[in-house]
């Protein structure tokens, strides 16, 4: 709707997504267990760093992919201790 939340005023531009501010201090203080003066100081980009927000954005690897890597890299026994 023209003019209503979430465009802008007699347009159809779309407004930025308010700050998620309970989730950044739910991350910071309970997650990360930063200070109060840490938290504060720190940019909404570094935030997102620090909560894995920079992670590259690949796909998971899937069932081939990890038949692959089972035959390259196959679990050897463990050796048995002798008493």
């Amino acid at each position: 709707m023209p003019g209503g939340f979430p465009y802008a005023p007699a347009t159809n531009e779309k407004r930025a997504e308010p700050f998620p501010w309970k989730a950044a201090m739910h991350a910071g203080f309970c997650l990360l267990r930063l200070s109060s003066r840490d938290f504060w100081a720190l940019t909404p980009l570094e935030l997102s760093a620090m909560t894995g927000g920079m992670r590259p954005q690949g796909g998971a690897l899937g069932r081939d992919g990890l038949e692959a890597l089972m035959r390259a890299f196959p679990d050897l026994p463990l050796p048995v201790a002798s008493r």
